[in-house]
């Protein structure tokens, strides 16, 4: 799978409040997911360094929010 850098930089600089929003009553922080996009950001997006819980924070948080357009 290909992420796409330049949604994915928007999406943790610019709709971060997207993101808190996905968040809120899961029990899962909004720094955390930011964290993984971050790492994935630093590292080119490479999805295979990620850690199992880091790659369900992202299928569940980010990849839904990429694939959608700004609310």
């Amino acid at each position: 799978m290909h992420v796409d850098l330049d949604k994915l930089s928007t999406l943790i600089h610019k709709r971060a409040d997207e993101i808190e929003k996905s968040v809120a009553g899961t029990g899962y922080l909004a720094r955390t997911v930011l964290g993984v996009g971050t790492y994935l950001l630093d590292n080119e997006g490479d999805l295979d360094l990620l850690s199992a819980k880091q790659r369900l924070t992202f299928d569940r948080f980010i990849l839904p929010l990429l694939d959608s357009p700004r609310r």
